[in-house]
């Protein structure tokens, strides 16, 4: 696999890949390449291209009672990388608390190995909840907002 077919659409893949098999470390060598991912941890170290994953959030201690989540369907991250709610930051963001919003309108970006990638909402409602901050590094599978029919 040599550097230039180490394209970003196939590193993006295996992440995502990795992250749904609950995969903590990753290895590939061969004479051109060799990379080493960890996932949620410290170093990631590699001979040609790197690849930087989001570190794991920090686990919070059980608060006895947590409120109850606001009712509605929540849309979550489809990758790794880093949440955005506006487009660059003098821009206004894409969905307010409170906003209507309708099925396939853009919510926000994630920023994915250098790729702005666009999520949009899968249902027509009203934000109930923003559960991810900007510019924070966001998982695979997060809630990122709530959305209320």
């Amino acid at each position: 696999m040599a550097a230039e077919r180490l394209d970003l659409q196939r590193l993006e893949t295996l992440l995502d890949l990795l992250i749904a098999k609950n995969v903590s470390e990753f290895s590939y060598e061969d004479e051109e390449v060799n990379l080493s991912l960890r996932i949620g941890g410290a170093a990631v170290a590699a001979a040609a291209p790197v690849v930087v994953a989001a570190p794991a959030a920090p686990v919070a201690a059980p608060v006895a009672q947590a409120p109850a989540p606001a009712p509605g369907h929540v849309v979550s991250s489809p990758m790794v990388g880093t949440f955005y709610r506006s487009a660059s930051p003098d821009a206004p963001p894409y969905a307010e608390l409170g906003a209507s919003v309708r099925k396939g309108q853009v919510l926000c970006i994630i920023e994915a190995m250098k790729l702005m990638n666009e999520i949009e909402s899968d249902a027509d409602g009203v934000v109930v909840e923003i559960l991810a901050q900007n510019g924070q590094p966001v998982q695979f599978g997060q809630p990122l907002f709530r959305v209320r029919s």
